[in-house]
């Protein structure tokens, strides 16, 4: 078993391969090839909570198990495990592994939904996410104007600094202004702009929530919208916010997910990404990443287990 540090995985991960890499995995997902099983949460009194994610592609299999506390931070690591033998393979630390994927699987959900001739995005917040998702959808589309919002003034004019074409904007109104895409990566809990603020042909990329009791996206833009799109139907139902509190029954029905590789149909089409993250998209990265570091003898030996 080996220990893949923060520093090896940023190394060995770009984003355009990540993409690659998800993209293979959500296929295989849609041919029965691969597992996912949705994320478990042990949240204690003292306000730390545990979340565990898991999932299964061809060659292995693993998990993702991470602590937060809303005071004190959070903390990720992923087990890499032998799919034949059981055998495990790798301990990884896990914040840019999660923070990468979840950017990758929005970048392959803009890369089949957004117009082809998208060339604006509007980035609202301004946190670790939000700089992945962007990075996401500059590796899948031509960008020439970068609009930024988030709550804090200074945080939005220092993350607009760090990309060519970026402006920092006052108001969500004003980033949203010609944009054809949007990217929502905060913690809000009510929705971040009205229907009236999108444009036809518009892609969203929502990926703020993974609670049930919160949301970054009105009914009425869900409603506005003519494809929602998901990583996984079964986690979606369960702790994407944005959905369970703004469709119906029947709405949840027209739900595709991103394993059917869907496709924009016109250029007026509003579409709609809601990312929760999942355990398979861990897998495929945390595997990729594990063979080239022994490929390039970057993993350390890890000695947790006694020989048999």
């Amino acid at each position: 078993m080996v220990h893949i540090d923060e520093a090896t995985v940023r190394r060995l991960l770009p984003m355009s391969k990540a993409i690659d890499l998800l993209a293979h995995t959500f296929r295989d997902l849609g041919l029965g090839q691969a597992q996912s099983q949705p994320r478990r949460r042990l949240a204690l009194p003292t306000g730390a909570v545990l979340h565990q994610m898991t999932g299964a592609h061809g060659a292995y299999f693993g998990t993702k198990v991470y602590s937060t506390h809303p005071k004190h931070g959070a903390w990720f690591v992923f087990l890499l495990y032998d799919a034949e033998t059981a055998e495990p393979l790798a301990l990884m630390d896990a914040n840019w592994l999660g923070q990468i994927r979840t950017g990758a699987a929005s970048g392959l959900a803009t890369k089949w939904l957004a117009r082809p001739d998208a060339q604006s995005v509007a980035v609202l917040g301004s946190g670790f996410q939000a700089a992945s998702q962007l990075d996401a959808v500059l590796a899948v589309r031509s960008i020439r104007a970068i609009s930024v919002w988030s709550r804090s003034p200074e945080k939005r004019s220092a993350f607009a600094r760090h990309y060519p074409n970026a402006a920092p904007m006052p108001t969500v109104e004003a980033a949203l202004v010609d944009a054809d895409i949007i990217i929502t990566a905060t913690q809000a809990k009510d929705p971040l702009f009205s229907v009236d603020m999108v444009r036809p042909g518009t892609h969203i990329n929502a990926v703020g929530s993974n609670s049930a009791n919160r949301r970054e996206l009105s009914t009425q833009v869900l409603q506005a919208a003519h494809r929602i799109v998901v990583d996984s139907l079964e986690q979606a139902r369960i702790e994407a916010g944005d959905l369970i509190l703004g469709l119906t029954p029947r709405e949840w029905d027209t739900v595709e997910q991103l394993q059917n590789q869907p496709e924009r149909k016109n250029a007026a089409e509003i579409t709609v990404f809601k990312s929760v993250g999942i355990g398979l998209e861990d897998v495929a990265v945390g595997a990729w990443v594990y063979e080239q570091a022994l490929e390039q003898g970057l993993a350390n030996p890890l000695s947790l287990f006694a020989t048999r």
